[in-house]
């Protein structure tokens, strides 16, 4: 349908054949709702989709259950069968992948072009995962001083619970669900209770691909299930992706059972931008990146860190650019900027910027407002750069997680280090230059899981992600994403 039908019609049309959001436990689909119905809203129109059932600790406990039954046939399964399911699931992916992003931008309001990129991501991991299910192996272990022999075996863990946040939930699913059923894992999976639709089609898809019921379990449902969920006696590890509010909780549950935690949380990046940068290619990626999603994602560069005598010319062209951005109704391709998730979020985003301005005299260049006429009912804010924005404040330190650009200046190399490093985040640091060695040095004085410079950017399926500090702890990607999710047991025979 093209862009004269208005954007609710078109919304309307694209919610035909909606997945139903059902518990999925063992080989049962349940629609018990004991915590209750949340009524889904489509955060591009305002208009409710869909009654998700919420379960809490009874759907939990047979969610476990039926993972604990099926985990000795899920781990004695050949690596190589493992393997050939999750290609068939990753070649099931890409053939949806059309599907599957729609389903994206109904729930969260991200454009066509990000659910497609995520879709894609989605199955990166997963190809990239079946290659390692059957090359996992130990090492034999030697010593002159023993006579015997000793060598390791890595196995799975057991149960794992994973949960994760709503931005991103197609690409959390196979960064997530991807290691751990490759390793020989089940997996008891709690969406964002905004993220029921792909969940549910990820799900049928991994069993059209050979995926056993009982490998992985989905309970729909908000704190009470993941309370119930974190606290289980037999979750042998929790995978989380969110918040470090909500991590603290985790935490506090996962302790009362020793059980060891992954967590991807927030950040604050920082984006150093230097007077030797190639601005035009600099600037078009620092904008645009910051923006996917309509800002809300964790590491993307929101903090932009400019070189003095480049920075006035750098706030006026990035405000052009952000100016020039497609916003509007997220699934038309021609747009790249979508809604933000809820009205909370937006009245948070609007009274961050307005507060950034009155209390610390950051300077709104362009952007700060909500978005009106045929885009009331959502919530579109507009691209906005804070210029001006001192170290001090809290839009400098704080996530804001909204299409929220700041930036500020610096004189010198140390003092931009200085600046970077300022927040308790560190889930990735990005910086623009030509100078090699000072890349190198960057590299090593730049406190982030990520370091990623001119125009390069994280989470990829090869390579470890994951943060400091308040960003959490543990990787996500390549080889060591895979150590995770196994124990490696050592045998010796005398």
């Amino acid at each position: 349908m093209g862009s004269s039908v208005s954007m609710k019609d078109r919304h309307q049309a694209a919610r035909e054949g909606l997945p139903e959001p059902r518990h999925a436990i063992g080989g049962r689909r349940l629609s018990t709702d004991g915590a209750g119905r949340w009524s889904h809203v489509d955060p591009s129109t305002g208009e409710v989709q869909a009654l998700v059932p919420m379960g809490g600790a009874a759907e939990i406990d047979a969610a476990v259950t039926a993972a604990r039954t099926a985990f000795p046939m899920w781990r004695d399964t050949p690596g190589v069968r493992r393997r050939e399911i999750m290609e068939r699931l990753a070649r099931l992916l890409d053939e949806h992948r059309d599907e599957l992003a729609r389903l994206t931008v109904l729930e969260n309001g991200a454009s066509m072009a990000t659910a497609l990129h995520m879709t894609g991501l989605a199955r990166d991991w997963m190809y990239y995962y079946a290659g390692w299910a059957d090359r996992l192996d130990g090492r034999v272990a030697s010593d002159r001083a023993y006579s015997g022999f000793a060598y390791t075996v890595p196995e799975p863990l057991g149960v794992i619970a994973s949960i994760i946040t709503w931005n991103g939930p197609i690409m959390s699913m196979g960064m997530k669900l991807s290691p751990a059923i490759a390793t020989g894992n089940c997996v008891v999976y709690k969406p964002a209770e905004i993220n029921p639709f792909t969940s549910q089609r990820f799900l049928e898809l991994a069993l059209e691909a050979g995926l056993p019921e009982g490998v992985l379990n989905i309970v729909h449902g908000g704190a009470e299930a993941g309370g119930a969920l974190t606290s289980h006696p037999d979750i042998a590890k929790i995978s989380f992706t969110g918040g470090d509010i909500t991590a603290h909780k985790i935490l506090d549950a996962a302790n009362r059972n020793l059980r060891p935690a992954l967590l991807e949380l927030g950040g604050k990046s920082a984006n150093l931008v230097f007077a030797d940068a190639d601005l035009d290619t600099a600037l078009d990626f620092s904008v645009g990146t910051c923006m996917v999603n309509a800002g809300q994602g964790c590491s993307l560069p929101t903090r932009m860190l400019v070189e003095r005598s480049i920075y006035d010319e750098v706030v006026e062209r990035a405000a052009a650019v952000a100016r020039a951005m497609p916003i509007g109704d997220p699934l038309l391709e021609s747009n790249f900027v979508g809604p933000v998730i809820t009205p909370v979020a937006g009245e948070r985003i609007l009274n961050t910027v307005a507060r950034a301005s009155a209390e610390s005299g950051a300077r709104v260049v362009t952007g700060g407002v909500r978005m009106e006429g045929e885009y009331a009912d959502g919530w579109f804010i507009e691209p906005t750069i804070l210029a001006d924005v001192p170290p001090q404040s809290d839009v400098f330190r704080k996530e804001v997680f909204g299409p929220v650009l700041t930036i500020t200046p610096f004189d010198s190399e140390e003092e931009a280090i200085e600046l970077a490093n300022g927040t308790p985040y560190g889930l990735a640091a990005y910086a623009q230059t030509n100078n090699h060695a000072r890349i190198r040095r960057l590299g090593y004085a730049l406190d982030a899981g990520s370091v990623l410079f001119n125009s390069a950017m994280a989470p990829v399926h090869f390579a470890p992600f994951g943060g400091v500090g308040l960003s959490g702890y543990g990787k996500e990607g390549g080889p060591e994403g895979l150590e995770e999710f196994i124990h490696r047991k050592t045998v010796m025979i005398g």
